[in-house]
């Protein structure tokens, strides 16, 4: 009975001190004169959003093994820093800190993090955030944005002007984008219900969905990840498919006015199913070409892949 309590008392003592290891943060800065702000958090999470106040405010729980947190201004940027140990050699126990941040929807955003997610929502002067396996999930941003992560996953909705959008091993998931739209991956999928008018995917083995409207110009590359596209092409428009072996998939949502250049050059299959105009294969060896024409043809569709399927249609 003497040897239980002995224990018990020691989780208790553990326990607490856990707890008080923990640092609590409730402070606040002003934003007047400043025009960027830098965020590092190697991990846990971290949620910024963007308020029309000229205040910068830091609430929530350190990484319970942080060494200090940095908040502070230089010049015109401001560095909100958790530091951590350099000697732990990845044996870190706890969730990691667990924080939000208030700044001016009208100040850009700068955040680097490892394992550290982050949820970044109503700023309109650009961000740019880098993770390596955190997961990004981003609402109402515009100007620049550039986002990135290795193993993590982006989901992403209602993103405005120069869209950037990166993973290797993660999937990305964006809605409602305007502007011109960059999405790549590695093995990742790739899934966009975007208005961007500009849109360039690019993927190495993940499949790429795509559901557009009034594009002036879309590039796909693919090595051996399918592709396909719902898409309605502006008059003068231009599209751009290539793959190695994954299938490319073009369903038009009107009635396209363009030129078709497609050509498979190992085999893969050419299906029209906008005219009746049929593939002609090579006289010697297993490629073929389709080339034809839809109303007045003024816009561009380009594809091409070495044994992959090229299939356009309609609605």
């Amino acid at each position: 009975m003497k040897l239980f309590k002995h224990i018990f008392l020691i989780l208790i003592v553990s326990i607490t001190v856990q707890c008080f290891a923990t640092e609590t943060i409730d402070q606040s800065l002003t934003a007047i004169g400043v025009n960027s702000v830098n965020i590092e958090n190697l991990r846990g999470q971290v949620t910024v959003i963007g308020w029309d106040k000229q205040q910068i405010q830091v609430q929530g729980q350190l990484d319970e093994q942080a060494q200090k947190f940095i908040f502070e201004q230089q010049g015109s940027g401001v560095d909100i820093k958790v530091v951590m140990p350099h000697n732990l050699k990845g044996h870190w126990k706890g969730n990691g800190s667990a924080l939000t941040i208030n700044m001016p929807s009208s100040v850009r955003l700068t955040f680097s993090g490892v394992s550290s997610d982050v949820v970044l929502q109503h700023l309109s002067q650009g961000v740019e955030a880098k993770s390596i396996s955190g997961n990004i999930k981003a609402l109402a941003l515009s100007s620049h944005v550039e986002l990135g992560t290795v193993s993590g996953n982006i989901n992403a909705k209602d993103l405005s002007g120069k869209v950037q959008l990166s993973t290797v091993s993660g999937d990305i998931n964006d809605t409602d984008s305007t502007g011109r739209l960059q999405m790549e991956a590695v093995s990742g999928n790739l899934e966009s219900d975007s208005n961007a008018n500009e849109v360039v995917v690019k993927t190495v083995s993940g499949d790429i969905d795509l559901n557009l409207k009034l594009v002036d110009e879309l590039e796909i590359a693919s090595v051996s990840g399918n592709s396909h596209t719902q898409l309605q092409l502006n008059d003068g428009g231009r599209v751009k498919l290539s793959s190695v072996s994954g299938d490319l998939r073009m369903q038009f949502q009107q009635q396209v006015q363009a030129s078709f250049r497609l050509t498979a050059n190992a085999g893969g299959e050419l299906v029209n199913k906008l005219t009746p105009d049929k593939a002609k294969h090579a006289k010697y060896g297993p490629g073929s070409k389709l080339n034809f024409a839809t109303g007045n043809g003024n816009s561009s569709v380009r594809a091409s892949t070495v044994s992959g399927n090229i299939r356009v249609s309609g609605n």
